[in-house]
């Protein structure tokens, strides 16, 4: 399920509300609705961990150093002992939609 921070949420209420008064161009509100979307980030299960990893061909080890946490971490996620949050939960999102290539966007 897609999560977004609560400071997010509440402004995507307040652009509502004025777009629902008619205080909107139908151009800002779409544009606003996009950008809501792409903050929508989804919780990543044990097995979203796991088939994500064994779909780039990575190991447990290589997937820490690419997120920059510890192999103990993704080992953690993917037992279902912890689940991945913030950078992590976001970069793993991000390798999901793009794959490696996205690396090199940030490097």
């Amino acid at each position: 399920m897609p999560r977004t921070s609560r400071i997010i949420e509440e402004m995507h209420e307040s652009m509502q509300a004025l777009d629902n008064l008619g205080l909107m161009e139908p151009q800002e509100s779409a544009t606003i609705e996009a950008l809501y979307d792409a903050c929508k980030v989804p919780q990543y299960s044990p097995e979203n961990v796991k088939d994500l990893r064994s779909r780039l061909s990575l190991t447990q080890t290589a997937l820490a150093s690419i997120l920059n946490t510890s192999v103990s971490s993704v080992r953690q996620w993917e037992q279902g002992l912890k689940r991945p949050s913030g950078p992590s939960n976001k970069l793993l999102y991000l390798l999901d939609k793009k794959g490696m290539e996205a690396l090199s966007v940030l490097a």
